[in-house]
């Protein structure tokens, strides 16, 4: 561009990050400016798969890709499908040399991109409040303490409840009728060695019905594991979530008749059982053009979790960053990337919800796991059905 722009990122998440490294890549300055006060102010999630054709591509734009391969385990690849009899109905495992979707835990990934960055990019500690448009296309950040700074680009990366997205558009996150209770297990091959069989070394996931269970393998023995179902927002009415006995008797309760094998899931975990309610952006989610601000991730097409919504954040971040290089004006940038990414988002987001009424049918049936799609098993192998216990 013939003059340098301002350009501020709101949020540190893994889209924000990959726009600010390929911007500075090439040269650009830009800021990051994120609300929690440090690197590790909070657990950042559990496993990743990186897609060949969307995160690995950002990944390879912003140079990172040999380094995010030198972490990612490629075992974790690995699925097994059980009924709710802990019957193994699939099995698929990448064959030697498949990258296609390599796992790498969220954090690594974050602080890989973290470490790429210019010392003092990331502002910790300075969140973002609010976004105004000003005239001849520029932008002006509201922070927490209430002071403002103008910029020639405001990039909206804080995620489902974005504080950025208000300027483009009046739609809010909705509950999508399902909730994830998440449970954790650690040093699983000694501590836990059932659970160990169960996961393998990458993804298992049983299902009946409006109900699931699912472990993912993550780095240094590490199990995160989800209670899955379609219900209330406030299923918990009357329960104290931090009464950890008591929230097992209620989900033990909606898991009645499910094997032993799989019910320790819900039994052995260690710590707190933690609440993650699903929420979804409408479907399509656009705006009309507003100069000097846009969105990525989860603050412009946030979507139900089935594998997408990471790989789409890093390709958005690459992608803005790209357009942003490669135009003259924000306004031509704008136009490349929201013309490309809203389309995307809108189809990956069909999709998603498609999938989602596959795996959590909104009728209470009692189809088994073998109608999991396609686009979570391609090109799966159906091997002999054994019991999880035999294994």
């Amino acid at each position: 561009m013939p003059n340098t722009p301002r350009i501020a990122i709101a949020g540190a998440g893994l889209g924000g990050l990959v726009c600010a490294c390929v911007l500075q890549q090439h040269g650009v300055p830009v800021t990051v400016f994120e609300r929690e006060n440090g690197r590790n102010s909070r657990s950042q999630g559990g496993t990743l798969d990186i897609h060949a054709d969307t995160g690995q591509v950002a990944l390879r734009a912003a140079g990172l890709f040999d380094r995010f391969l030198a972490l990612s385990r490629p075992e974790g690849q690995e699925w097994l499908l059980y009924d709710r009899h802990a019957t193994l109905i699939r099995h698929d495992q990448a064959g030697e040399g498949d990258l296609s979707r390599p796992e790498i835990d969220r954090g690594q990934l974050r602080s890989l991109l973290l470490e790429s960055l210019a010392p003092g990019t990331v502002r910790w500690g300075r969140g973002v409040r609010a976004v105004t448009p000003l005239p001849h296309g520029t932008a002006r950040l509201h922070h927490h303490d209430r002071t403002v700074q103008d910029f020639d680009l405001v990039i909206g990366a804080d995620g489902a409840w974005s504080r950025v997205r208000p300027a483009l558009s009046d739609a809010q996150p909705s509950y999508a009728g399902i909730t994830m209770v998440e449970v954790r297990f650690n040093d699983v091959d000694h501590r836990h060695p059932g659970i160990a069989r169960l996961v393998g070394t990458g993804t298992m996931s049983a299902k009946a019905g409006r109900r699931s269970l699912v472990l993912q393998r993550n780095s240094n023995g590490h199990v995160r594991g989800y209670i899955t179902f379609r219900g209330p927002q406030d299923w918990h009415a009357g329960l104290d979530l931090a009464d950890t006995e008591s929230v097992r008797a209620r989900l033990l309760a909606q898991y009645q008749g499910w094997h032993e094998s799989l019910l320790d899931i819900l039994r052995d975990n260690e710590g707190d059982f933690v609440n993650r309610p699903m929420f979804v952006l409408p479907v399509p989610h656009s705006w009309q053009r507003v100069p000097g601000i846009t969105l990525l991730g989860d603050a412009a097409h946030l979507m139900p979790p089935v594998g997408v919504g990471a790989n789409l954040a890093l390709l958005d971040g690459a992608e803005l960053a790209q357009a942003v290089i490669g135009h003259p004006t924000i306004d031509e940038a704008l136009d490349a990337y929201e013309s490309v990414m809203l389309p995307r988002a809108m189809d990956n987001a069909k999709t998603a919800q498609q999938i989602l009424t596959t795996l959590m049918p909104d009728t209470d049936t009692d189809t088994d796991a073998a109608t999991f799609p396609d686009a979570i098993w391609p090109a799966a192998t159906l091997p002999d059905s054994r019991s999880a216990q035999a294994s």
